[in-house]
């Protein structure tokens, strides 16, 4: 068998859940081999809820997703990849864990025993808050109606489970378990009728009392101490054992116990009758209570503000040995080459997080491999700004590909436009939009209303340091809270990195710009608070104080940044991108606003800056996060080189679909800017075959329909997920419907669809040449599933929707019948009709291949812009790659619209390019072999383009 190579070449991802799983995974992985393929790259498959589509929602780490497959299953999967000499790249998730439900015992635990659980500090929760209702307890948000309303309906129900001796609270699918040491309220109400019924002497009965005495014996929930703790955990299995046989054996105490339940479950419309059971559920290490409630009061850390997505405490070395045991055992096994670090920016200690990370891993690997390979290949999804460049010192291999993908898409995009479009979108919005603003006030809408909790965490823990000092003492708690809004909303990336052992220049930078705004944006009189924040944020002000100071600036800093990240995701990501339409392929994750557009240099040195520092990052186009395909943004990138036709259809379509719009509150409903996203939707989203069968138009219609509520839902302003307007909803859903009703009186298709085939065309051609860049520059180059042909998905759920793989498998095999030898003739039949999509396909097979032929040269090669000159210089990217005497060509076109007198034309041919060339450097070679046609011609001094891009869009060619 022979090992798949240490450093990925391509990797292909693959979403598995109960409709894909290890077993049709396996059944794919000779067709992914022959297309060029090295690693499976899969998302999370370890234990998560059930019926999870993602699994990201992980509620044991060390046992496999019984709907994906068994250990079995997966490890025929993995013998297949290695059977085509391929590897396997796992996507895990080390910041939380799924809570709710019934199916996470470690969180089960904790609502059983509160601080004396053994995982109580397993999670990140704030055990003593200033609400004195919480002091001990965690907050549970999961009831549907206020919580006196919903105990006295009947909904909480106190049961019992025999087989195992315990006593739990049910609630539609939750379970909330019995502080065992208030067993004794319930099985009370039984020893009086079981004495009648026994007789006080009946040995059961005396085992009865015995076992209730024990649990009221139990050390409390309170207790921390190691000792207490383990005898409390001890005993209290020890007697639901006993309990549970007692039942076995005795009918009588089983019935006994049944009437006390019944006795406390209380009677609907008799309120007295709940208060037992309102005093049990007092009594617990958890308040039950409406869901709304968890964004003011909840005390544990959330993975954004899911409330059944709780943090771990992965700076715990007990968690992450927990976390990690099976993960690491497949790596020293073999079996997984490679990990996918979900979301390292919610780490208390993200650098702490990655060296143990690698230690463990060259610790698992040392008893079956030699020292020398005890790395393995490993990104992390570390969301990148403007500027900001990943640590240098982090002991990874680069990002899971956004950076690169918002700078490849950036390519086609004419920043000549960005006038144009700015006012093409002011005039239908009617409005002044200044991005820095929207987006501030994004991120404090979130702080405010989705992640006041988490804020008034940190107020408290900055008031107890403000507390403290003589200097700092008169802040009060209000404008502590105030101004860590302002300076959170304000922040200019995900998060700094400050920890104990300090600050870099660039955080301290990140810092003082996010003050200087806030205080600048802030009408109080007095902002001596904010220099405070800014002392306190890089721990300057703990330099010389006693340790125990130290530790607690260090801490808040530390926890701040904790906070940061989801605000900066919130309320940029799922709320700013969703409000600002001016040209929505820009709205990406990662995206910079700020910029319209990267010019060829641009690319080339972010290229040649990868090279040096992280050669072996991801290159990625599309991905399970990506808020539309890369074939999505490439025709809505197209809209920049037509922008005064653009201009004057949409003007032309509002008034087609004026009629359309309904009455929401006396305005007019779906809103301009609403408006404006769906007809961007619907030119990028468009099927690439025309639309005849009226099953199909219905499927399309309700994939828009999804898509512009799940849009508007995220934008909230009209409408959101916690507070749905129905009245406006209805209103944008019925605007879809009749605008892709066919008819011959709907004057819109009539006038859409032409101009969207022409923009279709564009951006196709803009798609080849985005991926054969992302498959020759500098790093690892990833195909999100189904990407190989061409697929026009919005954001997730629809880029998750199962792919045709027998469709993309007949094609591919149909190619390589002659792709093995291509010639003029052959490739010209798939230039007749690229919209089937066997063009994208083709080139990433060819591609692909060229980098198993030349491994070392794409991984190591140097990396070399070309210059162009000629009529259409502007309107080239070109490069080299070279390793030795071994160099390919890289040739792709861009911003073609103004070239293509007849849309249907494809960027080929002397009177596309005319005197167009790139110039060779001295001793690159004499002669280029063409990659996708087979064509040699002479490269001394210069290609033509005339030549190179006679037949064929883009052009890969081997040099020597």
């Amino acid at each position: 068998m022979k090992r798949p190579p240490p450093i990925p070449l391509a990797t292909y991802r693959l979403q598995l859940n109960r409709d894909f799983t290890f077993a049709q995974a396996t059944a794919i992985v000779p067709y992914l081999s022959a297309l060029g393929i090295s690693h499976c790259y899969i998302s999370p498959c370890l234990k998560a809820r059930p019926g999870s589509m993602h699994g990201y929602d992980i509620v044991d780490h060390n046992s496999f997703n019984p709907e994906i497959g068994s250990r079995e299953e997966f490890e025929r999967f993995v013998a297949a990849l290695h059977e085509h000499a391929m590897g396997l790249i796992l996507d895990i998730v080390p910041n939380h864990m799924a809570v709710m439900g019934s199916d996470n015992a470690w969180w089960l635990d904790v609502l059983e025993n509160g601080e004396a659980s053994v995982y109580a500090n397993f999670f990140d929760i704030d055990w003593h808050p200033l609400k004195d209702e919480l002091n001990g307890k965690v907050l549970v948000p999961v009831l549907h109606d206020h919580y006196g309303a919903v105990l006295e309906s009947g909904e909480l129900k106190l049961g019992f489970q025999p087989e195992r001796g315990e006593f739990d609270i049910a609630y539609r699918n939750h379970r909330f378990p019995v502080n065992p040491r208030e067993y004794p309220r319930i099985l009370q109400h039984s020893a009086a009728n079981l004495a009648a019924r026994l007789g006080e002497q009946n040995p059961d009965l005396l085992e009865f009392q015995n076992i209730v005495t024990a649990f009221g014996h139990l050390p409390p929930r309170e207790e921390v101490s190691t000792e207490r703790i383990v005898e409390r955990n001890r005993d209290k299995e020890i007697n639901k054992r006993r309990l549970a046989e007692l039942c076995a054996r005795s009918p009588e105490i089983a019935d006994g116990i049944k009437a006390a339940i019944d006795l406390i479950n209380g009677t609907p419309n008799n309120p007295s009758s709940f208060n037992e059971l309102h005093e049990l559920i007092k009594a617990q290490a958890y308040r039950l209570a409406n869901w709304r409630v968890a964004s003011d009061d909840i005390n544990y850390r959330r993975f954004f503000d899911i409330n059944d997505l709780a943090g771990i405490r992965m700076e715990n070395e007990d968690v992450f040995q927990a976390t990690h045991r099976l993960i690491l055992e497949l790596v020293a096994e073999g079996k997984v080459d490679g990990l996918r670090i979900d979301h390292p920016d919610g780490l208390y200690d993200p650098a702490q997080y990655f060296e143990r990370l690698k230690q463990s891993i060259a610790d698992a690997v040392r008893s079956t491999e030699s020292p020398k390979n005890g790395s393995r290949y490993v990104i992390i999804e570390k969301i990148l700004i403007g500027t900001e460049r990943l640590r240098a010192e982090w002991p990874v291999c680069g990002t899971t590909g956004y950076d690169f993908a918002n700078l490849v898409n950036g390519l086609f995009v004419d920043p000549a436009a960005t006038a144009r479009l700015d006012g093409i979108y002011r005039r239908f919005v009617d409005d002044e939009i200044d991005f820095d603003d929207l987006a501030y006030f994004c991120r404090r809408l979130i702080v405010r209303v989705a992640l006041v909790s988490e804020l008034n965490v940190l107020a408290n823990q900055l008031a107890r340091i403000a507390l403290s000092k003589r200097k700092t003492c008169d802040f009060t708690l209000n404008s502590l809270r105030d101004a860590l809004t302002e300076v959170v909303a304000s922040f200019p990336v995900y998060r700094t990195y400050v920890s104990t052992f300090g600050v870099s220049e660039d955080d301290a930078r990140y810092i003082r710009r996010a003050v200087a705004l806030a205080k600048q944006r802030s009408p109080a009189a007095d902002t001596s608070v904010f220099d405070f924040i800014g002392e306190v944020l890089p721990t300057r002000i703990a330099e010389g104080q006693d340790p125990a100071y130290r530790n607690a600036v260090t801490t808040f800093a530390m926890k701040f940044q904790q906070f940061s990240s989801p605000v900066m995701a919130k309320g940029l990501e799922d709320t700013a991108f969703y409000r600002y339409n001016r040209l929505v392929s820009l709205n990406e994750v990662g995206g910079d606003l700020h910029r319209f557009g990267t010019s060829v240099r641009e690319f080339h040195a972010a290229n040649e800056e990868r090279l040096r520092n992280w050669p072996h990052t991801m290159l990625s186009g599309s991905t399970h996060d990506s808020k539309r395909s890369e074939d999505v943004r490439a025709r809505i990138n197209a809209l920049t080189e037509v922008s005064a036709m653009w201009g004057h259809r949409v003007r032309e379509w509002r008034r087609f679909n004026r009629s359309h719009k309904s009455k929401v509150n006396g305005v007019a409903a779906p809103s301009p800017n609403d408006e404006y996203l769906l007809y961007q939707t619907l030119v990028g989203a468009w099927p690439a075959d025309p639309m005849s069968d009226p099953s199909y138009d219905k499927v399309f219609c309700e994939r828009i329909e999804n898509y512009m509520l799940k849009a508007i839902r995220e934008a909230k302003e009209n409408t959101s997920w916690i507070n749905q307007n129905a009245e406006y909803e209805t209103a944008v859903t019925g605007f879809v419907k009749a605008l892709l009703t066919p008819g011959e009186d709907n004057r819109f298709l009539k006038d859409f669809v032409p101009f969207q085939r022409r923009i279709a065309r564009i951006g196709l051609w803009n798609s080849l040449s985005q991926t054969l860049l992302r498959l020759t520059c500098p790093g690892v180059p990833d195909i999100y599933q189904g990407n190989e042909l061409w697929s026009f998905s919005l954001v997730d759920p629809d880029n998750r929707r199962p792919v045709n793989y027998a469709h993309n498998r007949e094609i591919f095999e149909n190619l390589k019948k002659w792709g093995n030898a291509p010639d003029t003739q052959s490739v010209g039949r798939l230039m007749k009709t690229p919209e089937d999509g066997r063009i994208k396909s083709y080139l990433i097979w060819k591609t692909l291949c060229l980098r198993q032929e030349h491994p070392d040269m794409f991984q190591r090669g140097d990396y070399l812009p070309l210059a162009v000159a000629g009529a259409k210089s502007e309107h080239v990217v070109a490069f080299a790659r070279r390793l030795g005497n071994t160099s390919v060509l890289v040739v792709v076109p861009r911003l073609i619209s103004s070239m293509l007198n007849d849309a249907n034309l494809p960027p080929i041919g002397v009177q596309i390019w005319e005197d167009t060339h790139v110039l060779l450097p001295p001793g690159l070679g004499r002669k280029s072999q063409n990659v996708f046609t087979g064509e040699v011609a002479e490269a001394e001094a210069r290609v033509n383009l005339s030549q190179v891009l006679a037949e064929f869009p883009v052009a890969l060619c081997v040099v020597s």
